[in-house]
């Protein structure tokens, strides 16, 4: 059965106070239209993903090229029923049309499957809700017998629909064969003066086609997004459940509450993360890593049993098992630590290798540098590696000590077993078990006497 899916994300989300389009607007780092895209990817069987765009069009395009959707035009906003006509040339030949919202982001596909199974490809499936208050939603009316007759907004409905608590959550599966014949039929002669699309249930039922539902698990997955408040509670209820599915397979969280996960996300046994805590972007982290509190870990591959310590940023890297990182250590794209790797407090290594039981503790910079294994790189060292024009080479060669405060100017090699004297400035190579030094000759001036201020 061919399953064609539209997705509306024309509207210009006014209470955003935005000059972002509402649907780009994010939860956990992804714009809320590209969850749904991501839900409607999982249940779309052969058929196209249609996007209704409207608002800031060219933006929405041009925020999510990498999927494969349709991109449809609505250039007048004119109710959701003319939203899902503007989408009928593509979803022509459809064996059912499914309907979904780029600002509802939390929707499972899991549900959408559900709905496209009531649906079957001949009855009109609707998801539906159940809510405490159901202010402004639109009611579902059933007839003595129980069944869906009509869905009535909240503006054109009457003291009795308005008592309903099941609502229309706006999301449903028509018949491909049927669709076309509804939507064109539509009036916009509601308060509202707009083509709903919920009007093709009462014509449903005119005709004879069965009316189903189906409920979400959670009513977290219906929820919409009409401003930044309400993006800040989907954030929150999103974060939630990443947390309590992570701490079911094993991992410590000290506080659930404040930990985010922005991405894709793949956490071993045993792993424990404390307060404050970000990871976002593709984070794989192996068995027994402690992560400390403060830290900022993005598109990043963390061994197992390696401890991240507290304000530490890891930006694009690749740690390798059982390292020490931090505290306050800021790792840059393109770096890669072997096993037992130290790298200590206030040290920043760019598009760098470093080797196997290798430490560079604290106060410095390794940058476009190649540091083999058991390397000792003293505190306040940096590899001067930029010319002002081009970018060059430091390599530091296996067993190799880099005394204190040693500037390092590339290209440059300092060989195996080889030593830099403390505050040198390392200009040449220097060759294996050999020690260079690179320091101005000292003087000292007999009789010298320190200024006095002047009052």
């Amino acid at each position: 059965m061919r399953t064609d899916i539209v997705i509306l994300a024309a509207g210009q989300g006014s209470r955003m106070k935005s000059g972002l389009p509402k649907v780009l607007h994010k939860i956990a780092g992804k714009p809320m239209l590209e969850h749904v895209i991501l839900a409607a990817q999982k249940v779309q069987n052969s058929g196209t993903i249609h996007v209704v765009v409207g608002h800031g069009a060219d933006q929405v395009k041009a925020a999510l090229p990498q999927y494969p959707v349709n991109w449809v035009e609505q250039t007048q906003q004119l109710g959701t029923g003319h939203a899902v006509a503007q989408a009928l040339p593509g979803i022509e030949g459809a064996d059912a049309v499914l309907v979904a919202y780029g600002d509802v982001p939390l929707i499972k596909s899991s549900t959408l499957k559900l709905l496209m199974e009531a649906c079957h490809g001949k009855d009109l499936a609707l998801l539906t809700a159940t809510m405490a208050d159901p202010s402004g939603l639109g009611r579902i009316v059933r007839n003595q017998m129980g069944n869906i007759q009509a869905i009535v907004e909240h503006k054109d409905a009457s003291l009795e629909q308005l008592a309903i608590h099941e609502v229309n959550t706006g999301i449903m599966a028509l018949p491909g064969h049927r669709i076309g014949i509804w939507l064109n039929n539509l009036s916009d002669s509601n308060a509202q003066q707009e083509y709903y699309l919920t009007d093709t249930v009462a014509m449903a039922v005119a005709e004879g086609t069965t009316v189903v539902h189906a409920q979400p698990e959670h009513l977290t997955e219906v929820k919409g997004v009409n401003s930044r408040i309400q993006l800040a509670e989907l954030e929150r209820e999103y974060q939630q459940q990443q947390a309590e599915q992570f701490m079911g397979a094993g991992v410590t969280l000290m506080d659930p509450a404040r930990v985010d996960f922005r991405g894709n996300i793949t956490l071993g046994q045993d792993v424990t993360i404390d307060i404050n805590v970000v990871l976002e972007g593709d984070v794989t982290i192996g068995n027994n890593v402690v992560i400390e509190s403060g830290c900022v870990i993005r598109n990043a591959s963390i061994g197992e049993g390696s401890t991240i310590k507290a304000h530490s940023v890891l930006d694009n890297v690749v740690v390798a098992g059982h390292c020490d990182i931090g505290p306050f250590a800021r790792l840059r794209p393109g770096t890669e630590l072997a096993n037992h790797v130290r790298v200590g407090n206030f040290v920043e290594i760019k598009k760098s290798a470093i080797g196997e039981g290798s430490k560079v503790n604290h106060l410095t910079y390794v940058g476009d540098a190649e540091v083999g294994a058991n390397v000792n790189v003293g505190a306040g060292t940096v590899t001067c590696n930029y010319d002002g024009v081009n970018k060059h080479k430091t390599v530091i060669s296996d067993g190799a000590f880099i005394g204190t405060n040693s500037s390092l100017v590339a290209p440059v090699t300092i060989g195996e077993g080889a030593t830099t004297a403390a505050g040198s400035t390392i200009t040449q190579d220097v060759p294996n078990n050999e020690l260079g030094v690179g320091r101005g000759r000292q003087r000292n001036i007999n009789g010298w006497r320190r200024p006095v201020k002047q009052f």
